[in-house]
Parts: C-alpha cells; structure tokens; sequence
C-alpha cells in the first residue's frame, strides 16, 4: 500500500479501493445494464430491491471513507484493462466470534471463465488474512452455482455444511452449501506457492 491506498496486483486482475466513480459503474451494472447476467447467479433468491441512486450511494458511504486509511477493507473493485468488472467484499456473520464470509461478482460476463475471478478471489482471501485477526474465512452460496462452488475450492476452502433445500431459484429448490478454509490451511497453501 502506498498512501494507504489499497492497489494489489495480480496476474490478471487489480483489486483496488472503492471510488465514487465506481459507486455509479456498480449502480449501472445492478440497474441498468443490458447484461446483467451476474443477477441469476449472485444470490438470486434474494430479490433486489429498487433504489434510486441517491439510496445506493449511501449504501457504500462507510468503504468510501474508509479508502485511503489504515482500515481492513469490506470492498474492493476488481479492475481489468482499466475498467471495473467487478467488486469483492467481506460481512461478518458474527463479529463476536471474529466469523466473516467473503464474495465476489464479477458484473461483466465477457470476464467470466478467463481466470480473472480465481485471481481476484484468491488475492481478496490472502488480503482479508494478511490485514485481519481471523482464524477461518468462508463463503455461502447455493448448489446452483457451480460456478462459485469451484472458485472456493480452488482458493482451499472446503465444503463445511449444507442446508438441503433451502433456496428457492425459479421455481426450484436449492442447497445452501457453506465453504471454508481455516488460517492454518491457508498458511500451509501458501508456503507451498
């Protein structure tokens, strides 16, 4: 980091801080966007509400004060070739007990299948070890997406529980499946690089 800017390279793909510029490419990319096949895979059992621009800003006003600081991030914006694709991000399940899960969209389906969200997941899971005291990182998602299921497994993490049938997808019911890999897992993964 320099300045305390987040800008981590990788093979293909830039994770850097979160701008108000992007805050309008994200908002496209949600609302307005001709390709918006990204909606049927990134939870699509939670319908997304309508909010003017105004709401969706504010939704990102904390990672947009938190850029440049010393702060652990909870977003960052996947760049290739210059342009947003796509975001990372982080929430905690329980603060209390230091549990979190992290995500990725990559908006921009002409991205997808190229390598560029293995390198950006994989750069956001060393980030959220190397910059926070926690001992396990995991993600949920559903059995629906495959997709997703083997970008987890190519990062380390393990199928950990499933929740069978418990996410309704048109018209049809899914397993939640919940992945993880511990610090311990990781480290060694790491050190074998």
């Amino acid at each position: 980091m320099v300045n305390n800017q987040v800008n981590i390279q990788g093979n293909k793909v830039i994770l850097r801080d979160l701008t108000e510029d992007d805050v309008k490419h994200i908002y496209y990319w949600i609302y307005e966007a001709e390709d918006r096949e990204h909606m049927k895979w990134n939870g699509p059992y939670i319908p997304v509400e309508p909010k003017t621009y105004e709401t969706f800003y504010n939704d990102y006003k904390d990672d947009l004060k938190i850029a440049g600081t010393k702060d652990p991030r909870s977003t960052l914006v996947i760049e290739a070739d210059q342009k947003l694709i796509g975001t990372v991000g982080w929430y905690w399940v329980s603060k209390h007990t230091n549990w979190l899960e992290n995500g990725i969209v990559i908006y921009d389906s002409t991205y997808w299948s190229g390598g560029y969200g293995t390198d950006a997941f994989s750069l956001w899971t060393d980030y959220i070890f190397e910059n926070m005291d926690v001992v396990r990182v995991g993600i949920t998602t559903w059995s629906g997406n495959e997709r997703m299921i083997r970008l987890a497994e190519k990062v380390g993490m393990i199928e950990e529980g499933r929740i069978r049938k418990a996410r309704i997808v048109d018209g049809k019911y899914y397993d939640s499946v919940k992945m993880g890999i511990l610090r311990v897992e990781w480290k060694s993964r790491k050190s074998s690089r």
